[in-house]
């Protein structure tokens, strides 16, 4: 490994920054302020974020193949105008907030379908779902989740990567790509207190989790097949929030972080890190 270089996008800041997404054909990072409402639109050519300001939390956001994004908000899904910023719930859609309880984390799995999960208002109770959305339909994948946060999927797409954020614990599921059925859960990964509390995470192209920790001022790399510590890279913010590869060739690390006691920056900026020596892998698109 090269010896990283951590850059802290300074006009760019988050009450509580989350779910980095690379979209490589307008070359821009969408990313979310969940507690300020409101969708980010970083572009790196021209250093500029653009904010789409929402009237509701945000925990997702996903490009849609047809034009447009998916967002997972505080009382459900829906369809997101980029440009305008109007937005749609659509039909039937969960809404967490009636159980005390609002969307965080998401991403879509190889064939398109965005999975989101759900999480405790409170931060104490297994209130939340992790939910698949497939052509419109809102299905249940985990029930019974504290605060849903990072997920990915193996380069063979065989395995589902999980976190439950009190659990300390990173999950894997056998996964059935066709169908996008998950079972035989089991604990690979069991991450130590004094490294913060484990959140958003992505997957690079050798296989390997890159975890942000929440309260630990740093991203971690990690062997899912062993279930160790491979690396860690410090950063000025205390709490990193999720991480996302991006820039033309996937070999940026993109770190969202928040400021959720008025913190100061860098506390809550969006952080670029260089050098790593590994690429990500293409994230998808909803796909309906």
């Amino acid at each position: 490994m090269s010896e990283p270089v951590v850059e802290v996008i300074g006009h760019t800041h988050a009450r509580l920054g989350e779910g980095p997404m690379w979209v490589a054909k307008d070359k821009v990072l969408l990313w979310v302020d969940i507690m300020g409402q409101a969708v980010h639109v970083y572009d790196p050519d021209t250093d500029k974020d653009r904010t789409i300001q929402l009237d509701q939390k945000v925990g997702t956001i996903v490009p849609r193949k047809n034009g447009g994004a998916i967002v997972a908000l505080h009382r459900g899904f829906a369809e997101l105008d980029l440009q305008t910023g109007e937005y749609k719930l659509l039909p039937n859609t969960p809404d967490p907030s009636q159980d005390g309880a609002r969307f965080n984390d998401g991403k879509c799995d190889p064939r398109g379908r965005l999975w989101a999960g759900s999480m405790d208002l409170d931060e104490k109770d297994s209130k939340g779902n992790l939910y698949m959305l497939d052509k419109g339909v809102a299905t249940v994948q985990v029930p019974n989740v504290t605060i849903s946060n990072g997920l990915c999927w193996s380069g063979d797409h065989k395995r589902f990567f999980f976190i439950d954020t009190p659990t300390r614990s990173v999950d894997c599921f056998d996964y059935d790509v066709d169908t996008g059925n998950i079972s035989n859960r089991r604990s690979i990964i069991s991450v130590p207190e004094d490294m913060g509390w484990p959140d958003g995470m992505t997957i690079d192209a050798e296989g390997r989790l890159w975890i942000a920790m929440w309260g630990g001022s740093r991203v971690t790399r990690w062997n899912p097949d062993t279930g160790k510590l491979l690396q860690t890279v410090k950063l000025p913010a205390l709490k990193t929030s999720s991480v996302a590869f991006g820039g033309p060739d996937l070999d940026v690390l993109y770190v969202t972080s928040a400021s959720t006691e008025d913190e100061p920056p860098p506390n809550g900026s969006l952080i670029r890190i260089r050098g790593l020596g590994v690429r990500g892998v293409p994230e998808r698109e909803y796909a309906h």
